[in-house]
């Protein structure tokens, strides 16, 4: 029997979709380090060999051939022995296509354990690509293809859900949404004797989600004792989504070890020694011995004779078991910094592009997409400044200005490298103050900055209106009908779009970058906009990626308050003092636009309705149920209390309103530029909110009926309350 401190090993990825050979490269690098920290187990991310976010590619019979090669370079890569490596692929098994881990050692696959519960909400459609094994604890032969029988020596291996036991212990694989589900894999291994769980994820951010994972991890130890092994992917492998790392090791409840959540190292490794019988004292509990001693949940074990902890290790003194340490979160303005910051520098080095372009407007959205790209250039920095060498090639890559391999060394040097903003007025709709807004921001965090005007551009379009159809369209504040008015809105919004792409093709040229390239053009328009509709179709809220998306106003303007000062920015403050407006129509004594009143309800109203209509999944007849005491004129104010207070028959217009624009304006839903995935209530039509777009009229629905009857109900019965009240004064 080995010893009883075992050095085990976990990480996080920044694995590339399809990316075979980086991908392999970097699970290498992990298992180097891993080795080096003295570690004896290493686990991986989810499908790190191919890239978890290839989607409908695992219908392609390439991806499971290219995984099988990657893995049998891995078998032959002698520098990878002498340690047991859980990894993870996608394996076709009997023409069935399963979410796979492989536990290797010393060249020789022990065990193919394929994924039990798959993820099939939101984000994740793992049941349109794989299969679920839905045989618990049961094992069959799984056929090696011809690549892998020479390195095996043998043409089958054992497929299923097994663990695998070494002299002094034993472990058990378990696979991302598994820890989430209500009887979770690693409660039978544990009351099995399994004191080992590794988990393998491609868990994505959003934000404050990694309080929920860190308390499912620890509670699952906390439950049932034992030694989890959490790794995750990190970074951008493709999608919109962010996968936020933080690998950790967490012994009986506490964390004794935890890795970054937001970083731009490729290859992060996390190293821990714990204490078996630590594990087996938690465990001696009366109740805990009784339910394990008569469980049915039997796992068939693989027996190994590779020790995890050789005899001889453990009489060296200044070997001891890590420490536990308390949890580390980030702030919601934290997050997105962090998040966003990480996010577009990958899109960026990985898309081969010139840089980034924001039209920015003096708003505070067009601020917020600007100051997260300021944000991307100081952690670029401080990578350089760490020496991170994978930052520095692609630093100098991409940065190809004045003097060849010279590094940026400040974040504003940078930002003029990689970063443009657009300011594109017209005389009579722009004030001054926007104007000045954007040119302030831009000197301070160094972006390349155009300032420029689209009157004519605006007018030549306009005449061909006034010479097609000898009529003139008006704004309303000149006599307009709203139909005039919203055609003079859409034209100048579409005219920057296509300004900005314009600029975007041709400045890195007229700048003199060696090779030319383009810009990638930057959206800013955040979830609420999105979620009313409150856009044009096709104007500069068209971008190529939107980092903004899904944040909602609220947490924008905590995390410009926050930058303000995090990132010595005062110019910021006034970004947080301006009436939103999107300056489309004429400015008068009597008039500026702004957009609440154009909406007709606030930005915090409409996080209230994209978090009921998303997450509670409320329709309008349930939602007005809901907000008709939520908001209720009639509540006792209690503190932290911020909702409004409304009568029944407003809230039913509100939320009617809501519900009448949603509908009309869902189509533009189908374009919405791709934007970084930061809240659950996102309506993102592309991947994640599937809903239709063309919808019957709202106003003439049962549901608006309904909500009808009903506030006549609640009327009469507030009207029969009152008269009683009288009656009895």
């Amino acid at each position: 029997m080995g010893g009883h401190l075992v050095t085990v090993a976990t990480c996080s990825l920044n694995q590339w979709v399809l990316d075979w050979e980086g991908n392999l490269q970097r699970i290498v690098e992990s298992i180097h380090l891993a080795k080096k920290a003295g570690a004896r187990l290493r686990v991986g991310p989810e499908l790190e060999i191919c890239g978890y976010s290839s989607l409908d590619h695992f219908h392609e019979l390439d991806v499971y051939t290219h995984s099988l090669e990657m893995l049998r370079k891995l078998l032959e890569d002698e520098s990878c022995h002498d340690i047991l490596i859980d990894v993870g692929l996608p394996i076709l098994h009997r023409n069935i296509r399963y979410n796979a881990r492989a536990i290797l050692l010393n060249g020789k696959i022990l065990l193919i354990r394929p994924k039990m519960w798959l993820a099939n909400d939101g984000n994740y459609r793992e049941m349109r690509h794989f299969t679920p094994w839905m045989r618990p604890r049961e094992t069959e032969l799984f056929h090696l293809p011809k690549i892998l029988q020479e390195i095996q020596g043998e043409t089958h291996v054992l497929f299923g859900d097994a663990v695998i036991s070494t002299p002094e212990t034993a472990f058990g694989a378990e696979t991302c949404e598994e820890l989430f589900t209500p009887k979770a894999p690693h409660i039978d291994m544990a009351l099995d004797g399994v004191e080992i769980i590794t988990n393998s994820s491609g868990s994505h951010f959003t934000l404050q989600k990694l309080d929920v994972r860190l308390q499912l991890i620890m509670e699952a130890t906390r439950k049932s004792g034992g030694v989890y092994l959490y790794a995750n992917q990190q970074g951008c492998d493709g999608e919109r989504l962010y996968f936020d790392g933080c690998a950790m090791i967490i012994v009986n409840g506490n964390i004794v070890a935890q890795g970054s959540q937001f970083s731009l190292n490729d290859v992060e490794v996390v190293t821990a020694t714990v204490d078996l019988e630590e594990v087996r004292a938690y465990r001696s509990s009366i109740s805990r011995g009784l339910q394990a001693a008569t469980s049915n949940a039997k796992y068939q074990r693989i027996q190994t004779s590779f020790e995890l902890s050789p005899e001889d290790e453990d009489t060296d003194i200044w070997k001891k078991p890590t420490l536990p340490r308390p949890p580390r979160y980030h702030s919601v303005e934290e997050e997105i910094a962090l998040c966003g910051g990480c996010y577009l520098w990958d899109y960026l080095r990985r898309s081969g592009t010139a840089g980034y372009l924001v039209p920015l407007s003096g708003g505070i959205d067009s601020c917020a997409t600007a100051t997260l790209v300021f944000s991307m250039c100081r952690i670029v920095i401080q990578a350089i400044e760490d020496g991170n060498q994978q930052v520095i090639d692609d630093v100098r890559c991409i940065c190809k200005y004045g003097k060849e391999g010279e590094l940026p060394k400040t974040p504003q040097e940078l930002c003029n490298q990689v970063f443009t903003t657009i300011y594109m007025g017209m005389s009579k709709q722009s004030s001054a103050e926007t104007r000045g807004r954007a040119k302030e921001l831009s000197d301070a965090i160094g972006s390349y900055h155009v300032n420029l005007d689209i009157d004519d551009v605006y007018e030549a379009q306009k005449k061909l209106i006034v010479q097609t159809t000898n009529f003139e369209p008006r704004f309303k504040v000149h006599g307009g009908t709203v139909q005039e008015n919203l055609t003079l809105q859409c034209l100048q919004a579409r005219i920057r779009m296509v300004t900005a792409y314009e600029f975007g093709q041709i400045l890195p040229t007229a700048r003199g970058r060696p090779g030319g390239g383009s810009l990638l053009v930057l959206g800013s328009a955040n979830v609420g906009e999105s979620l009313r509709g409150y856009l044009t179709k096709y104007d500069c809220s068209s971008a190529d990626i939107n980092p903004i998306g899904s944040i909602d106003k609220a947490d924008l303007k905590r995390f410009i308050a926050w930058a303000e000062k995090k990132f010595d920015l005062p110019c910021l403050h006034g970004f947080l003092t301006a009436v939103p407006t999107a300056e489309l129509e004429p400015i008068t004594q009597e008039y500026v636009q702004s957009d609440e009143a154009d909406m007709g309800m606030t930005y915090a109203e409409l996080t209230v309705f994209g978090r009921l209509r998303k997450l509670n999944k409320l329709g309008p007849y349930a939602m007005f149920q809901r907000l008709v005491h939520d908001w209720s004129a009639d509540r006792e104010k209690v503190e932290g209390d911020e909702a409004p207070f409304y009568t029944p028959r407003q809230v039913a217009e509100k939320v009617k309103r809501f519900f009448h624009f949603y509908a009309i304006n869902r189509h533009k839903m189908t374009t919405l530029t791709p934007a970084l995935h930061c809240n659950d209530y996102s309506p993102d039509d592309n991947r994640f909110d599937l809903r239709p777009f063309l919808y019957p009229p709202f106003w003439k629905s049962w549901s608006f009926k309904r909500i009808d009857m009903e506030l006549e109900r609640i009327e009469k019965k507030r009207e029969e309350r009152a008269g009683k009240g009288k009656e009895t004064a």
